[in-house]
């Protein structure tokens, strides 16, 4: 039932387009929506009975906001934009960049092509995305060897590696007219949009002429060549008579739960497929415009040139927002694929039902125990964890590990490297956990981002006591902290909390004790991987400062290149060369490891 606060403002909704903010009890928002009727829509919260997540939801409001927009096309944009802003709980939310690699030709005097996940405005012309990381490089390669452009580092006097291998016009040693450029990326282009009979034609006859002056290996590379072609380009069947690059959506929902489904179509062909699972709060149709939305709004993100969606949506408003055609296709080869696309987010969503039970029961309902075994609220849904590592006080690191309902939000885990106070021993953990907290909470405040429902410190009281400090005297901010404590064995044994670091005790057999267990583990690994990631490459940079001839420069370049010992060890002098370094200090390097 609502209170009488919220019944008042109820009553004052207007009837007007918008986006509404619900909030918790300590006022943090943890739904945004929108609405062409804040009036009716707002009120449907608190008139109407739910289950499932939209009834969690309406438990923990303890009030609302709006802000009134003039069209339902602002409504929208606001409403991505809040999510954005305030990553609340119960909104899907997706992360902020793809992770999917583009083909990228470069917009300068001697342009190159590179694969990139960082798409910026700047002219250049990009390629994907690839959702499958290993067909990006090899195409990247197979271009390389039958359309080079340049792969050196530019003007040096003389033809690099690659020029003598036929994978580089030759700007290293010579002026390229631009004319050559542009038409080597024409043929790149139109290879990339899938005209791939052209180029097998031409190797084709390459291949025979090397065979006829008896160049059986150059024969053999060549027939290697038109393989791959066949292999990935032309492997998946054609389902358009153009070359249109697009997306298609489909979803299927019940029993509170969204599946989705996205069909990449590059070069007239269905290259790869995407899905997600999300319980959801809202209407199934807005909650899916509000992921395709999200889902354009991610950084690194180059938009086809049309998007698909099923009966039922906005398109209109979608592609006014998109800047491209969103369409339902009503018939043919798109309409069978938007088929295919609700039947795989049924048979998804059906799959991981039962084992979505189970899971709920061991990671949302485990964490409720911790919660409640502490006297916290029980809507509090994110923990995160923290823990030190060194090795007797040299090279201090530490590291931050994210719970959310009791999974794992990896995406969100921190390292940090900690001071090395010559002064003060930097075993020192209350001045190790003074520093991470500090920087970890200042930096969410400055950008307004979230704060967590508790912290966990590895370590017990001290660790406990510096970090309640930081927060309470230095950022003003009241955050639940406990301790985790180890017994002799060096295991999990229970939780400190409170002003006189009282130990809370959890039964042993319970899931609650079973996820404390699980943070502690996964904040000690991460802690301790990344001491050992530094530590191996503090090690690596001592070794190369000790080889004459190689400065910061040179030591950079390795270490972005090869990243171990070994892997420079077995590295060629061509290879080390191909960095830029000079065929001396190469043979030196070589010499010296």
């Amino acid at each position: 039932m609502a209170s009488a606060h919220i019944e008042a403002k109820l009553a004052l909704l207007p009837d007007l387009p918008g986006s509404y903010q619900m909030k918790d009890i300590t006022g943090k928002i943890i739904y945004v929506g929108k609405a062409k009727n804040l009036k009716n829509r707002v009120r449907s919260y608190f008139k109407s009975s739910h289950d499932g997540k939209t009834a969690k939801l309406v438990s923990e409001i303890a009030d609302f906001d709006y802000i009134v927009t003039s069209t339902d096309k602002e409504a929208f944009l606001l409403e991505i934009t809040l999510i954005q802003k305030y990553q609340p709980y119960y909104n899907i939310k997706l992360k902020k960049g793809t992770g999917y690699p583009y083909i990228k030709i470069t917009n300068e005097r001697d342009p190159k092509i590179m694969i990139t996940g960082d798409v910026k405005k700047d002219g250049a012309y990009y390629f994907g995305p690839y959702p499958n990381v290993y067909a990006a490089e090899e195409t990247l390669q197979f271009i390389q060897r039958v359309y080079p452009l340049r792969r050196c580092n530019g003007y040096q006097g003389r033809p690099c590696l690659y020029y003598h291998m036929g994978q580089c016009l030759g700007p290293c040693f010579k002026e390229v007219p631009k004319e050559e450029y542009d038409a080597q990326i024409k043929r790149i282009k139109s290879f990339l949009n899938g005209n791939t009979a052209k180029v097998k034609s031409q190797l084709t006859k390459r291949m025979q002429q090397a065979a006829t002056d008896m160049e059986f290996e150059r024969a053999a590379d060549i027939r290697d060549q038109i393989r791959y072609i066949e292999a990935t380009v032309e492997k998946q069947k054609i389902i358009s008579n153009d070359r249109t690059t697009r997306d298609l959506f489909n979803f299927y929902w019940d029993k509170g739960w969204m599946s989705i489904q996205v069909f990449f179509i590059r070069q007239a062909r269905l290259m790869k497929r995407e899905k997600r699972l999300f319980p959801i709060v809202n209407s199934a149709s807005e909650e899916f415009e509000s992921f395709i939305l999200q889902f354009y709004n991610r950084k690194n993100n180059v938009k086809p040139r049309e998007v698909l969606v099923p009966e039922g949506m906005d398109n209109r408003v979608l592609s006014d927002i998109l800047g491209v055609p969103v369409r339902t296709p009503q018939r043919g080869e798109k309409r069978a694929l938007m088929d295919l696309a609700a039947k795989n987010s049924r048979l998804t969503l059906e799959q991981k039902f039962r084992l979505l039970e189970l899971d709920n029961r061991k990671t949302a309902g485990a964490q409720e125990e911790i919660m409640a075994a502490l006297n916290l609220p029980p809507a509090g849904h994110v923990i995160e964890a923290f823990d030190h590592s060194h090795i007797q006080g040299s090279e201090p690191v530490s590291a931050m590990v994210q719970f959310v309902d009791g999974r794992p939000e990896k995406s969100n885990y921190r390292k940090y490297k900690l001071a090395q106070d010559e002064g003060q021993h930097s075993a020192n953990e209350d001045a190790n956990t003074r520093e991470v907290i500090r920087r970890r909470y200042t930096r969410l405040l400055k950008e307004h981002q979230p704060l967590p429902d508790l912290i966990l410190m590895d370590g017990g009281a001290i660790e406990m006591n510096a970090a309640k400090e930081v927060l309470a005297d230095e950022l003003n901010l009241d955050i639940p902290v406990a301790g985790m404590v180890k017994n002799d064995k060096h295991r999990t044994a229970a939780l400190l909390f409170g002003d006189a670091d009282e130990p809370i005790n959890l039964d042993p057999r319970s899931q609650g004790f079973y996820l404390l267990e699980r943070i502690q583990e996964e904040v000690h690994r991460f802690a301790i991987t990344f001491h050992r990631q530094m530590h191996s490459k503090n090690s690596l940079s001592s070794r190369l400062e000790s080889i004459p001839g190689v400065g910061p420069k040179t030591r950079g370049k390795l270490l972005r290149e090869f990243k171990t010992v070994n892997n420079i060890k077995g590295a060629t002098v061509d290879e080390l060369q191909a960095l830029g370094i000079s065929k001396t200090t190469a043979q030196t390097i070589k010499l010296s490891l």
